[in-house]
């Protein structure tokens, strides 16, 4: 069939294929590719023994006849003996010899648009302008596996193991990606060393109460601060108290409601907050026209690394420990606390599974709220170095 603007249009793969060509029966080789939901015209030639495909284009951005004229000249290059296919390649090659790493990170970070989480964007964005901000002017195919090296080793003095094995990871996925789209021929991060190999990485840290008042009384009067003393009354994950809108802060009700698209595990996150929390809120400044509480440049905060290297540096030789301990020791504090299990994964945003959570459908909003509180009032003991409060958990009542 001679392919039409109508048939573009309408055309569907046969049934059970993701992948199918509709060739034109006008002009042998040119055809309209249909892969996985997306449409690009295509022309297909023979260069001796070797069978080539090329793409034209998008047809949501090339039309019918204009990727016919392309074909055609393409068809006629490979008439005088030429191999189309070949020349785009070396082209390509030349043309990726110039990129940088910046520009490969920028072209990486569009591709991720939409598929990874903003917090995890700003995460690998953050890697490579500030961890690699070094290697960012130099050709990516000229980024050798001893200046990641020497980087990897500086990372790991200016803002610790975590941050340098997570900045290595992020690069070699870009090498990666970069190596399938034909812009680099090999990942010289494999070769290097992995900053936590042979560190003991357990998850299980849990800060003594020693610790945590270090920690809290270490603190400053800035964003970071603040965002580190909401971590330990709350437990909630760095990036959703680091990105809190004020939008999700109502202080006449004393809650903060963590929108299902920042939490992990897709649902909003309401907490019934302690005394603490809401003065740590209301001593925030608000700035005219801006959602987020903390951060700057119109996003949350980010800084983590070289703030946290500060904190840790003020703390002296207290054992290493991450943010997310935070977390633990928090969730660890309620068990400490009496607080029943199923209330303090819930305190947590953690999801209930089995048959008790197809029934019990309470939301468990009031006793979350108490657990807050006793766990506040047990964060103040500390510091403070007077005696917990005699606050009793509440009991699950009975159905």
């Amino acid at each position: 069939m001679k392919l039409t603007v109508q048939l573009v249009r309408t055309a569907v793969p046969p049934d059970g294929k993701t992948d199918h060509i509709l060739w034109d029966d006008a002009m042998p080789g040119f055809g309209l590719r249909i892969r996985d939901g997306k449409k690009s015209y295509v022309v297909q030639y023979r260069a001796g023994r070797q069978q080539r495909r090329i793409s034209l284009g998008d047809v949501r951005k090339v039309g019918l006849e204009d990727a016919r004229a392309n074909a055609r000249h393409i068809f006629a290059k490979v008439t005088l003996g030429l191999d189309p296919g070949a020349e785009r390649h070396e082209a390509r090659k030349v043309r990726a010899a110039t990129l940088t790493l910046a520009d490969v990170g920028r072209r990486y970070l569009d591709t991720k648009q939409g598929i990874l989480r903003p917090s995890t964007l700003n995460s690998i964005k953050h890697h490579f302008t500030i961890h690699f901000a070094r290697l960012a002017p130099t050709p990516l195919a000229r980024v050798t596996r001893q200046e990641i090296a020497l980087q990897l080793h500086i990372i790991t003095k200016d803002y610790g193991r975590t941050a340098a094995s997570r900045a290595r990871s992020t690069l070699s996925s870009l090498f990666v990606w970069a190596m399938r789209e034909g812009l680099c021929e090999a990942n010289p991060v494999i070769a290097t060393n992995d900053p936590l190999k042979g560190v003991d990485n357990s998850r299980d840290r849990v800060l003594s109460d020693t610790e945590l008042a270090a920690v809290w009384n270490a603190c400053r009067d800035d964003s970071f601060s603040r965002i580190i003393r909401l971590l330990i009354l709350t437990g909630c994950r760095r990036d959703e108290i680091g990105s809190l809108r004020w939008s999700e802060v109502d202080l006449g009700a004393g809650t903060i409601t963590i929108a299902a698209a920042r939490s992990k595990n897709r649902r909003a996150h309401c907490l019934t907050l302690p005394p603490a929390a809401l003065e740590i809120l209301q001593a925030t400044p608000r700035r005219p026209g801006r959602d987020f509480a903390f951060g700057v440049r119109g996003q949350g905060f980010q800084r983590w690394s070289a703030y946290t290297a500060a904190l840790r540096q003020r703390l002296g030789e207290m054992p290493a420990w991450t943010l997310h301990d935070l977390r633990r020791t928090f969730r660890t504090g309620l068990g400490r606390l009496g607080i029943p299990s199923h209330v303090a994964e819930l305190a947590i945003n953690h999801t209930r599974s089995g048959i008790e959570a197809v029934y019990d459908r309470h939301t468990y909003a009031r006793e979350i709220g108490h657990a807050l509180a006793l766990w506040a009032d047990h964060v103040a003991a500390i510091i403070d170095g007077r005696p917990a409060s005699n606050v009793t958990p509440l009991r699950r009542e009975s159905r």
